[in-house]
């Protein structure tokens, strides 16, 4: 059984046990979770730009990244997981850590960087009031890739998180900046500007087209920026079992600078919402 399934099979099961009791927090938990999401914008999560809605599913990537040699690296997982909503205005992601395939003979294949975030809403407003959104995050990366399959240090990432919908389309956008914990100049700062314009058809379909930009301070790459234009589709919510659905899009990167890491990079999101 894959492991996503079972991950979700047993979180739901020990939900819905908690929710038979008569009360305590596990039991309003569901109860919390709707109160929290009717009270924002219910338009869907982007491909790359992390949307400042608070969502409570699991979310396994796959990303095709080619480099400018032309070697196509393969990551199964990308940096997704566990989306838990514990509280009001509060979501933890708990990312299972990516495993890298290279396809070059030079480079071990192995496991990436664990990594979790947290988002606090600050202010939101669902379609009938305002339809807008805006939340703060932090984020952390853990230095615990395989053979250099991540980062030298750990790294932070402060957030802001921002959305504004118009009918039946919407832009969500991010700004973050990751600080490595140690060796700036040799790691290097990079600040990231993502934003996403999609537009609902159908109900269940969202063309999008994505900015993800990168600009980079200190390390290797010091002074350069690079920008993809990411155009896809997302189609869901779909019902698939009480509280449980199904979600899933794809999409492509084209490098819309000179300078760029990887081109033509391919993205699959799948996602279990419940």
């Amino acid at each position: 059984m894959p492991l996503c399934k079972i991950l979700l099979t047993v979180l739901l099961l020990a939900a819905e046990a908690s929710c038979q009791t008569s009360s305590g927090y596990f039991a309003d938990w569901f109860e919390r979770v709707d109160k929290t999401q009717a009270e924002q914008p219910h338009w869907i999560t982007p491909l790359a730009t992390t949307t400042p809605r608070l969502e409570e599913e699991f979310r396994y990537d796959i990303l095709w990244q080619t480099n400018n040699e032309g070697v196509t690296t393969e990551n199964y997982g990308g940096s997704k997981g566990l989306e838990l909503i514990p509280s009001e205005k509060i979501e933890v992601i708990l990312s299972i850590p990516p495993y890298l395939v290279h396809n070059n003979p030079k480079v071990r294949d192995g496991f990436g960087d664990f990594q979790f975030l947290t988002k606090f809403r600050l202010l939101s407003s669902n379609e009938e009031h305002g339809n807008y959104i805006l939340t703060a995050f932090l984020g952390v990366s853990l230095p615990t890739g395989q053979f250099k399959n991540g980062a030298r240090h750990a790294i932070i990432t402060p957030t802001i998180a921002y959305g504004k919908g118009f009918g039946h389309f919407d832009e969500q956008g991010t700004f973050g900046i990751g600080f490595p914990t140690a060796d700036t100049r040799l790691v290097g700062t990079t600040y990231t500007w993502n934003n996403a314009f999609q537009y609902r058809l159908f109900r269940k379909f969202w063309p999008e087209t994505e900015l993800n930009a990168t600009f980079f301070q200190n390390g290797p790459n010091d002074g350069r920026k690079q920008l993809f234009v990411t155009p896809g589709l997302v189609v869901g919510r779909l019902h698939v079992a009480k509280r449980l659905g199904l979600t899933i899009g794809g999409g492509f990167q084209i490098a819309a600078t000179q300078f760029h890491t990887t081109n033509h990079n391919g993205i699959f999101s799948l996602r279990l919402p419940f």
